[in-house]
């Protein structure tokens, strides 16, 4: 890894799970990061088989997975009483600021956001 660090939101390693080799492309040789709620979202198929379930355990095993901590929750509650957010993408955005890294992101809802260091990615 190259050093170049980056919170990644759970769309990103959808696609890259499906196969995009556009995010395979960006993400590779980055340290990536992702929120304890990407890692509950990825597993929140139903249907996933086994060899699903090892997959993602595998690109798990590749990030740095973050749990909730107070920081964070305190940075959540703010968002929360500040901008129009999901729980789970507030929970998200939060780690990313109390990271201070970029969050990469197909979900336009972010914008709203202007704590976050958005990268928006658009097709």
């Amino acid at each position: 890894m190259n050093g170049v660090r980056i919170m990644c939101d759970t769309n990103p390693l959808i696609y890259l799970l499906d196969g995009n080799k556009d995010v395979a492309g960006f993400l590779e040789d980055k340290q990536i990061y992702v929120s304890v709620i990407t890692e509950l979202e990825l597993f929140g198929k139903q249907n996933l088989s086994k060899q699903d379930t090892s997959i993602i355990e595998a690109l798990l095993d590749s990030c740095f997975v973050i749990d909730l901590n107070q920081e964070i929750k305190q940075i959540y509650k703010g968002l929360k009483q500040q901008h129009i957010v999901r729980l789970p993408d507030a929970i998200i955005a939060a780690t990313a600021v109390y990271l201070d890294m970029p969050l990469l992101t197909f979900d336009q809802g972010f914008r709203n956001i202007p704590e976050l260091q958005l990268m928006l990615w658009e097709w």
